[in-house]
């Protein structure tokens, strides 16, 4: 196959590249399970178009300098961000509105997926859960706040700030204390909760890889982890559960987007619809390598353990607004800068 695989690294010199050819595409994700995407999406898709892709990988904020870098003369023809960093692209003129007639696999995609940062400038292409887990018969929880009280908060990790699942997990914690606080993206209700305990708390942990050896070696009964990490927490002998409090769970979500400016508009679309194809969708599940939003997908049991999947799931989650985000992030980093990392 053609597929031309490259870094950021290599290429945020190279502002002045050569067009791509015609019918090519030059594609901008992440660089997560790429073998996987190329078997189930990358090479059945040059083989129906007889084209070739470029792929080039990187962060959401590597990724989106680039955009930035190039506005000018756009070298992506499909870019795959979180939806705030597409949210942030679409504000600053990078992203094209799309043309949903050239993607009808998005009508079978869940609602939530079809329109996330709004002026049809995105499609989701995979989400995941975010709630707590808990060592079962050693810590109750029952609501997202039972991770600050007596008896678990002592043998607890939570995410940091700085990830990912850190401001999803004071979403939650602040959804239970206030709800209508929390859908404003005020935070403070729960970051000082979180302060006022921070000296009983194990870790505020970097990475989702540190939880297995913290809950295998009895540091911690109870965190908050994203879907995605599951699978090396549910098979330790601790007995782990994955449990959705009664505000329910949050979660991310992925997107898909055209560039604006791209060489290849029609064939980006057709990339796009391809991805969100039931076809596509299921190959990638069963391979761990993405959760579908697709809603045709079925998946057994054991395929579907590390994801998340299904409706019932899809529908206890809460997502946080990623205008909310933008607009917030700021606030949320100096506070906790000030009440718990000091």
């Amino acid at each position: 196959m053609a597929i031309r695989t490259t870094t950021l690294a290599t290429l945020l010199g190279g502002l002045a590249a050569a067009p791509a050819l015609a019918q090519d595409l030059t594609i901008s994700v992440y660089g997560i399970a790429q073998d996987e995407y190329r078997e189930a999406l990358y090479e059945p898709f040059e083989e129906m178009c007889d084209c070739t892709l470029t792929v080039e990988t990187g962060n959401n904020s590597e990724r989106l300098a680039k955009l930035e870098a190039n506005a000018a003369a756009p070298v992506i023809d499909v870019i795959a961000f979180s939806d705030a960093a597409a949210l942030e692209a679409a504000n600053a003129g990078l992203l094209a509105p799309l043309d949903m007639a050239q993607v009808p696999n998005a009508e079978d995609i869940y609602d939530f997926a079809k329109d996330p940062i709004g002026g049809g400038m995105a499609l989701g292409y995979t989400f995941y859960a975010t709630s707590t887990v808990a060592v079962a018969g050693e810590a109750q929880i029952a609501s997202w706040t039972d991770l600050l009280s007596d008896g678990v908060v002592d043998r607890l990790a939570l995410p940091n700030i700085t990830t990912t699942q850190g401001p999803l997990a004071l979403y939650m914690i602040q959804r239970a204390l206030d709800p209508e606080a929390a859908e404003a993206g005020d935070f403070t209700g729960a970051i000082d909760l979180v302060a006022e305990h921070r000296d009983e708390i194990v870790t505020f942990y970097e990475r989702s890889s540190q939880i297995p050896q913290l809950m295998q070696q009895g540091e911690i009964l109870a965190t908050a982890i994203g879907r995605f990490a599951w699978p090396g927490v549910a098979n330790l002998p601790v007995g782990a559960e994955w449990i959705i409090p009664e505000e329910g769970q949050s979660g991310g979500l992925n997107v898909l987007a055209v560039v604006e400016g791209a060489q290849n508009v029609e064939q980006a679309h057709r990339f796009i619809d391809y991805w969100l194809s039931e076809e596509v969708q299921t190959k990638l599940a069963e391979m761990g390598a993405d959760s579908p939003v697709n809603t045709g997908v079925e998946l057994s049991d054991d395929q579907a353990e590390g994801l998340t999947y299904g409706a019932d799931m899809a529908e206890q989650i809460h997502f946080l607004p990623p205008a909310v985000q933008i607009e917030n992030r700021e606030d949320w980093l100096a506070q906790w800068n000030e009440k718990v990392a000091r």
